[in-house]
């Protein structure tokens, strides 16, 4: 195992990605791991998915998309699906000139980095081994309905939504009504009978995009696909016995994919 690297690569706006390579020796294969709305590569559990892949033997890249509050250029506040998909497509298409590059190789995503891979994922399927969905958000239209109509009313006629950070304590993140209109972009259920690959779908019991991991994996068809509920978790895991959970079932999954692709 080689030792993290990072690397600043430009995306098509000519704006700055930080990547994080983990580069195995003898890999067995590739990873990409993507993080969600306002997250970073560091998070627990972007880690963590990372860590289940080099455990076993995989070559891992993470990155911080634009627009979010890890290393890369942008703004939290013009944050949208569009610009983390450019920014995945953009990571994948600079590692195809890279020594370490194959494929089909695996994508997981948590939330919006989930929507944005499982979209790579329905116009690329002959690139993918495999496919880990995490608390993903599936539509604009079903992850609507996690706001209630006062929200969603207040949000468009201000602008802005604003909430406390969970990862950055003291922070206030604040996101144009922009963001919700380009989501409403966005559905995965009609193009779902494409995702034959291998797919794993982990969500938190108590996690309000809980219905729409649900209803995606109605959608995908055959049986590589599996759903596991976590008891107890939101949307994002944090609490140990989560995170080791989550990590398990990675590792089990993984191990299976050789015989399941």
């Amino acid at each position: 195992m080689k030792e993290m690297e990072k690397v600043k690569i430009k995306n098509r706006k000519g704006q700055n990605i930080a990547v994080l390579l983990e580069e195995t020796q003898d890999s067995k294969g590739l990873a990409f791991v993507m993080h969600g709305l306002g997250g970073f590569k560091e998070q627990l559990h972007i880690a963590t998915f990372a860590q289940a892949f080099k455990d076993k033997g995989f070559t891992v890249v993470r990155f911080d998309t634009t627009d979010t509050y890890g290393e890369s250029d942008g703004n939290y506040e013009d944050a949208t699906t569009t610009n983390y998909y450019e920014d995945l497509e953009d990571v994948i298409e600079w590692a195809k000139s890279q020594p370490w590059y194959r494929k089909p190789f695996c994508l997981a995503g948590h939330s919006l980095g989930g929507i944005s891979t499982a979209l790579y994922a329905e116009k690329h399927p002959e690139k993918i081994k495999a496919l880990a969905p995490i608390s993903t958000v599936v539509s604009g239209k079903l992850s609507s309905k996690t706001f209630s109509k006062e929200e969603l009313e207040n949000w468009k006629k201000t602008g802005w939504r604003e909430q406390k950070s969970e990862s950055i304590p003291g922070l206030i993140k604040r996101l144009k009504w922009a963001h919700m209109e380009d989501r409403m972009k966005y559905d995965l259920l009609p193009e779902a009978g494409k995702l034959t690959m291998p797919v794993l779908l982990i969500v938190g019991e108590e996690d309000e995009y809980l219905y729409e991991s649900q209803a995606l994996l109605e959608a995908i068809p055959g049986n590589k696909k599996e759903l596991h509920v976590i008891e107890g978790a939101p949307h994002t895991f944090r609490e140990p016995e989560h995170i080791k959970e989550v990590k398990d079932i990675f590792l089990k999954w993984i191990d299976q994919l050789d015989n399941k692709s």
